[in-house]
Formats: C-alpha cells, sequence, structure tokens
C-alpha cells in the first residue's frame, strides 16, 4: 500500500518526558515494528526515515536490525522469522522472547501509517540528539576558563550536524512519490478511468474528487446516497450513468446523521442487511479532531475502516473556516493524501447564498461553489444541482469537468423511494423529435434546454455539439444554413431522423 504525505511532522507527545526521561514514544515504536512484521514492503518505506539509533529501547534497535536483515534477503518478515532470526543471532531472549515480538504484531500500525508513526519516532530521536547537544554546549560554556571563540565553534559545528541530521530524516518524505521523468511519462495514466459514467463522458473519475455543490433541500445526499449504493453493487445506474462497484465505503455523515439514516431506511432492504454490515461504514458525528490541523486524518480513517471510498457530508462540517484559504488549502493537502493513497472520494457541500434577485434558471458558475478557491481547484470534477428545496425538477450542471461535460441535466427526485431520474423531457432527441418537420436550431435548442428567451453563446455551442453527435450516431440530419449578408442567412438545422422497421417478406 502506498505511503500516506504528510505536510508537517508530527509534534512529540508531552507524556513521554515525564519522570525525566528522555523523549520516546513507545507506542509509535511498537507499531512501526508491527507494521514491518505485517508486511515486509513497509520496511522500504520506514528505512527512509529511520536509522537504527532513532529507537529509544535497545530491544527496538536489536528488533530493527533483524528485520532490515530478512527484508535484504527478501524473506518474509513476520514474528516466526523474525523470532528465527533473532535466536541466530542469540537475541531472541534479550529483547522479550516470542510473546513479546508477538505482542508487536498485535500492534501493526497499517501500512500507510508507518511512516507517519516512524516520523513521530524519528522527532523524539531528533529532540535526544538537540538536548545532547545543548547539554554539551552548556558544559563547555559553564566550564572554568571557557574560551567564547571555542563555545561559538562548538554551537555552530553541533548546529551543522543538527541541520544535516535534519535534512537526511527529511530525505524519505521528500523522495517518496518521486519518480524519474521517463517513468513519469510512460507509467501514469494520461486517460480517466470513470468511476461514474462512461469514457470520454465521466462524471467521476478514478484517483479524482467529486464534489456535489448546492443549495439545502436539491437532493445531494439524495443523489450521493444512491452513488454509494451503486458502488456497493446493490444498484447499477445513478442518473442513467453506470457506477463502477468498490469494495467497502465508508460515509462521514458529520451533517444531520439522523435524516440520513432515515433517507437510507427507504432504499435499503432487510436482503441487503449482510452487504450493509461488510461494506458500509458510518462515521456519525464530527471527526476526532479537524483536518486544518491533521491532514493525515482522512487517510488513517480510510485505511482503520479498510474503505477503498470515503464520503464527506458535508464539507462544513470536517473544515473550520471555509473561506479562510489556509484551511482550505489545508483539506485539499488532506483531500490529495487520501487520493495518493488509493481511496476514491466523494464530497458535499454548498453553494454561496444568492441575492433576491439571483434568477434560479440561469447556469451557475464555480465562483457560486462557497469557501476558498481550494476547494474546486483541487476536484476533480464539480456538479452542481440549482434550484431550490421543494422544486419537483432541478437542474444538474457539471462546472468542471474531466472530459466532455455532462448536461445539464433536469432531475426529478423520488423522495419516497430515494431514486432519481434524468426528465427526458428536456433530452435533445426528443425535443428534435417533437420540433417535426421544422426541426431545431442550435440556439433554438439552447432556449428551450436553459429556459432562457436569449441563450448564452457557451449554451448555444453546447447546444450545437449536441445536435451534431445526434447527426453523427444517425439520429438526426443536419441541413447546414446559408452564410447571412446585408439580408440576413439562414442558421444550421437538425431533424430527427424517423426510425425504418423493416419487415420479413414472405
Amino acid at each position: 500500500m502506498a505511503s500516506a504525505l504528510h505536510s508537517r511532522r508530527p509534534r512529540p507527545a508531552g507524556r513521554d518526558r515525564r519522570h525525566g526521561h528522555p523523549p520516546h514514544d513507545a507506542e509509535a515504536e511498537a507499531a512501526v515494528l508491527g507494521a514491518c512484521m505485517f508486511q515486509s514492503t513497509v520496511v522500504d518505506d520506514v528505512r527512509k526515515i529511520l536509522e537504527p539509533g532513532d529507537f529509544y529501547r535497545p530491544a527496538h534497535t536489536t528488533i530493527w536490525h533483524a528485520l532490515l536483515e530478512l527484508r535484504r534477503r527478501e524473506a518474509p518478515t513476520d514474528a516466526i522469522a523474525l523470532c528465527h532470526q533473532l535466536k541466530s543471532t542469540g537475541d531472541l531472549t534479550r529483547v522479550g522472547g516470542p510473546p513479546y515480538l508477538h505482542s508487536l504484531a498485535t500492534s501493526a500500525a497499517v501500512g500507510s501509517g508507518a511512516p507517519y508513526y516512524a516520523d513521530i519516532v524519528r522527532s523524539h530521536a531528533d529532540l535526544r540528539v538537540l538536548q545532547a547537544t545543548a547539554v554539551r554546549v552548556l558544559q563547555s560554556a559553564t566550564a572554568q576558563g571557557a574560551d567564547p571563540a571555542e563555545v561559538r565553534s562548538l554551537l555552530a559545528a553541533s548546529l551543522s550536524e543538527a541541520d544535516d541530521r535534519a535534512r537526511h530524516s527529511s530525505g524519505g518524505r521528500l523522495q517518496r512519490y518521486a519518480v524519474d521523468g521517463w517513468s513519469f511519462v510512460t507509467d501514469t495514466p494520461t486517460t480517466t478511468e470513470p468511476l461514474w459514467g462512461t469514457p470520454g463522458k465521466a462524471a467521476w473519475a478514478s484517483g479524482e474528487s467529486l464534489m456535489l455543490v448546492g443549495p439545502p433541500g436539491v437532493g445531494k445526499s439524495t443523489i450521493a446516497q444512491q452513488i454509494v449504493l451503486a458502488r456497493l453493487g446493490l444498484i447499477a445506474q445513478v442518473l442513467d450513468m453506470p457506477v463502477r462497484e468498490g469494495e467497502k465505503v465508508l460515509y462521514i455523515a458529520a451533517d444531520r446523521p439522523s435524516q440520513l439514516a432515515r433517507a437510507f431506511t427507504r432504499v435499503v432492504h432487510w436482503v441487503d442487511r449482510d452487504i450493509l454490515r461488510r461494506r458500509l461504514v458510518f462515521w456519525s458525528g464530527p471527526l476526532p479532531a479537524s483536518l486544518n490541523t491533521e491532514p493525515q486524518l482522512l487517510t488513517e480513517l480510510a485505511a482503520e475502516h479498510g474503505a477503498d471510498t470515503v464520503v464527506i457530508d458535508s464539507l462544513k462540517d470536517v473544515v473550520g473556516k471555509l473561506t479562510d484559504d489556509e484551511a482550505g488549502l489545508a483539506y485539499n493537502n488532506a483531500r490529495q493524501q487520501l487520493l495518493r493513497d488509493g481511496v476514491e472520494l466523494l464530497e458535499l457541500h454548498h453553494q454561496r447564498k444568492q441575492g433576491p434577485d439571483a434568477s434560479r434558471t440561469q447556469r451557475p458558475v464555480l465562483d457560486q461553489v462557497y469557501g476558498s478557491a481550494w476547494f474546486t481547484a483541487g476536484a476533480g470534477s464539480v456538479l452542481f444541482l440549482s434550484g431550490a428545496g421543494g422544486d419537483p425538477v432541478v437542474h444538474l450542471h457539471h462546472l468542471k469537468t474531466i472530459d466532455d461535460e455532462i448536461g445539464p441535466l433536469p432531475i426529478i427526485h423520488d423522495h419516497p423511494r430515494g431514486l432519481s431520474r434524468v426528465d427526458t423531457s428536456l433530452d435533445p432527441l426528443t425535443l428534435l423529435r417533437q420540433a417535426g418537420a421544422n426541426g431545431l436550431t442550435a440556439r433554438q435548442l439552447a432556449s428551450q434546454i436553459t429556459g432562457e428567451h436569449k441563450p448564452t453563446t457557451a449554451d448555444i455551442a453546447k447546444a450545437r455539439r449536441r445536435l451534431e453527435n445526434l447527426a453523427k450516431s444517425g439520429h438526426a440530419s443536419q441541413e447546414t444554413g446559408a452564410g447571412g449578408g446585408t439580408g440576413g442567412g439562414q442558421a444550421t438545422r437538425w431533424k430527427a431522423i424517423t426510425p425504418h422497421h423493416i419487415s420479413a417478406v414472405s
């Protein structure tokens, strides 16, 4: 499993300094060693961060040497193999014997969390080194006949050693996701793999977050709920678009969990109970810490519960001040860590408050998403549901696309059943067929879809692309218009093609 990227080194816990003990964290050391025993490849991640002398307990240093030797030989690193290795070097009894090694195995950190705990161990080791340096400099400065020049020289040399050590310790983190240029160009996927949608027209792509935005009551949670059911394999499509099945979903219900539970009772049944118990986990309530201060928390939660998909409902409940760019940047860091760890992310968010003169049919823009620009800048796809709570039909707009734009789509929510469908009365082919022999121009189609008497140039261009696609697929014919002059011209017009049914002749 890929390692998590951390923006800052963990702060050493103060509890380790009680009773005069030098800074250390025995639990973090045990978690690191246990993770290396659980999965041998974790040794490669940890060795970039830790040196053998970084462990406070001598037994842990000995065990780490044994793990490095097993990994060098590409041998297993589990408790049995480790016991055999330590027994061969005569160190098994000294480190606590098989019982202690098995206790380490039970305290294993998940693979993605091991570098985080290794950073804690390294931080404490750095503090111990700095404390020892400070003692040496203080002793030199307070010795009888001390020479200030010699003390300054000792201090400078000590600080230089500390800087070298810090650079070395950060080298693992700085190299963790680095690849050479050729590997980056040839190995990095350049095509999107849809989680929701089809190739070339994806609402949600693997490795990129999906953000659902809109005012209260327009059905953000309703659509998210259906996507979750599809990721669990209980339904196949949402809004006529296929959803790829996943493994396990962690749903962070930080906003109105009781209401969410009532909504789920409408769409799940007794026969679904085993799937829901095994593959769906709800975190009901606030997170144990703010993502502003602990951006690695999302990654740790997903790893703890074995989830390959995380749903956040909603962003305002997991981020501090939404309008603060520092908070937005911290959240984006948390988001990217989670995605880099191979976990898919669906986020629910709300729009800025609109004035009384705002048009309900006007196409929304990214600026209407509330908060720091980092929320939308780091998202892969942004879908906006426009309308008002209680509207029979709301509209889905694709404000930030992955490839081709989806919609705008008129959406009808069946709240009693917890399902949503696309209102086909505004489907371009349906409208073209209703136009009959006269057909439609791109401007006319755009006007009908948007409800605007004077659609924008962008809306007309999108309508034209849809009509051209219908012509390419054989559902429409195109009559190219003539250019205008002083007397005007004739716009290109499209007409629906009536399907021909061929009967067998006996």
